[in-house]
């Protein structure tokens, strides 16, 4: 396997970082037989899908490829708390998604908070988007901007309608897309996990409950500090 290959994109207005790493993981293959192998339950948190149980190796081992990261990259030095960490598959149909799966989202609102993808379907399949919210150009939402964001959304909901039963790819009258990171096999995506994005989940996707088949892939969530 070749080393880590490392690239970063400044996204957007705010210039936030995206890293972009090929060759994560030392043996993906590896991976992909201990997701075949493990039993996928519902999630939480609103994430459309099935999760289960990572190899007890995978957080340590990986942890070294984020160091290179963290700290010149993204600019968060400290202690790193794995706070959540695990096989994940999209597999909500577009016609039963809740309506904030519809737009994009973030997953916390400090910026000490870090959150990793790690693709793990060798067709590549669907990658990941970042977008603004065009009404209030934001494009992180941290705790001061929470109330604003949510209440101008509830707004535009109540006198334009909710968004449409579909995954968000591109472009929609309420959001920008900034940037969009193609999916590929063994590839891993670190952000800020303030920024607001979603997953690039085209109408014909597979979102088979069956590893071998479906998007597959590691999601993670990281405190830095």
């Amino acid at each position: 396997m070749s080393a880590p290959s490392i690239a970063v994109h400044h996204v957007g207005r705010e210039a936030q970082p995206v890293v972009v790493i090929d060759d994560f993981a030392p043996d993906p293959d590896a991976l992909r037989a201990a997701a075949l192998r493990t039993t996928f339950g519902p999630a939480v948190q609103h994430y459309p899908g099935l999760r289960s149980v990572l190899p007890d190796t995978y957080v340590p081992t990986q942890l070294a490829v984020l160091a290179l990261v963290l700290g010149p990259l993204l600019g968060r030095a400290g202690t790193v708390d794995v706070l959540d960490a695990s096989f994940s598959m999209v597999t909500t149909p577009p016609e039963a998604l809740e309506i904030r799966q519809r737009i994009p989202h973030c997953d916390a609102f400090g910026p000490e908070r870090i959150a990793l993808v790690h693709y793990l379907a060798p067709e590549g399949g669907d990658g990941t988007a970042f977008f603004r919210h065009r009404s209030t150009g934001f494009e992180t939402i941290d705790a001061d901007r929470a109330p604003i964001f949510f209440g101008q959304l509830d707004a535009e909901f109540r006198f334009g309608g909710v968004p449409p039963a579909r995954y968000v790819l591109g472009d929609t009258s309420l959001f920008e897309r900034t940037l969009a990171v193609e999916a590929r096999y063994n590839r891993a995506l670190v952000y800020p996990s303030y920024l607001l994005h979603s997953g690039a989940i085209a109408p014909n996707a597979v979102l088979s409950s069956d590893p071998a088949l479906g998007r597959l892939t590691v999601t993670a969530f990281l405190s830095v500090g």
